[in-house]
């Protein structure tokens, strides 16, 4: 059974990763055009998709581990340093510029037609960040119990990343350039910790196994 602070770990690793505050203005960017309702559906179905491929590397991400010949711990320390990476973007404000060009390629390939598939869901909710950390963390949560609870926070995470696409404009507004960028380096710092955590218990599995 997951402990307190594993599940505490775990919806901070995945939240962080997905950055919702992040997201928000890139929302409003790749729906420029639509009224209210078209964007109520396009983040409905983004979520739901993004929920779909995070769910399934929560359940069976050993096993598409295990297709491959690759190890939990291997993986563990990959995820780590990607997820590192990852934070050294958001605190020097690198992956939001990333962002947004794969925002920009989506609205010159596809329009809006499936904007809610790509670039939303893929790769900007699900990206491989949020799938890494997904991977990751399935090896802690063992165990019909252990997945539930991993696909339980997922869907949290989603539903407020939903509600952030709900209130994109207001928060946005809210938050301007410089809570953006505040917001943006907190989470960062905080993910990086989460990370040489990773790479530390890779290490370590590797070494003891």
């Amino acid at each position: 059974m997951p402990t307190y602070d594993s599940i505490f770990n775990a919806f901070l690793t995945i939240l962080v990763t997905i950055d919702p505050p992040g997201l928000a203005p890139l929302f409003l960017a790749v729906t420029r055009g639509m009224n209210r309702d078209e964007r109520n559906q396009v983040s409905i179905r983004s979520s739901l998709i993004a929920f779909g491929v995070l769910a399934l590397f929560a359940v069976a991400g050993a096993t598409i581990l295990s297709l491959f010949g690759i190890t939990l711990p291997a993986f563990r320390v990959a995820g780590g340093f990607l997820l590192f990476f990852i934070a050294f973007e958001m605190i020097f404000e690198k992956r939001q510029d990333r962002k947004e060009k794969t925002a920009d390629v989506a609205i010159t390939r596809d329009m809006v037609h499936n904007i809610a598939a790509f670039p939303l869901a893929i790769p900007l909710i699900s990206g491989p960040g949020a799938i890494s950390a997904t991977v990751l963390l399935s090896g802690s949560f063992q165990g019909p119990l252990g997945k539930a609870a991993l696909v339980g926070i997922i869907a949290v995470c989603l539903a407020l990343t939903y509600m952030v696409f709900l209130l994109a404009e207001r928060v946005d507004r809210f938050l301007g350039e410089t809570g953006r960028s505040i917001l943006t380096r907190l989470l960062g710092v905080l993910l990086a910790a989460l990370a040489v955590q990773f790479v530390a218990d890779g290490v370590k599995a590797m070494v003891t196994g």
